[in-house]
């Protein structure tokens, strides 16, 4: 089946569309929303927030990731920790775009804390499924 130019266009947007939904901004946590609302409003309070965000993000991924690892063995205990190097790298890159000026001071402040949150916390999502798969086994 040839696609025409219409259809490959409305591909190409529910493609972009369904990667905005994973990997947009996320929408904060209560004590990052609740630091946004009780700061000056400048933007080092709101990158200050939004560091604090992603630190309480990685801790629950380190502690995810530590539970699930430790559920593993043999030939699934190398596949899962090269995943995990994999993600790693993907993780230090994605929402870049955000930080990297074009969107504004806002954009760096604001937006890829979001975005990098959103990333951290789908990972968690994903290695606590993992973690429920190998413990019922």
């Amino acid at each position: 089946m040839r696609m025409t130019v219409k259809t490959r266009n409305v591909s190409r947007g529910a493609g972009l569309l369904a990667l905005m939904l994973v990997a947009g901004p996320a929408a904060g946590d209560a004590i990052y929303d609740g630091c946004i609302d009780k700061s000056d409003g400048t933007n080092a309070a709101w990158a200050q927030c939004g560091g604090d965000w992603l630190k309480r993000e990685d801790k629950k991924l380190n502690a995810t990731w530590k539970t699930t690892f430790a559920a593993t063995d043999g030939q699934t205990k190398k596949d899962i920790l090269a995943e995990q190097r994999l993600w790693i790298a993907y993780k230090e890159s994605a929402c870049s775009f955000y930080a990297n000026g074009d969107w504004g001071r806002e954009g760096q402040v604001l937006d890829y804390a979001a975005c990098r949150a959103g990333v951290i916390a789908a990972r968690t999502k994903e290695l606590q499924a993992y973690g429920d798969f190998f413990q019922g086994r």
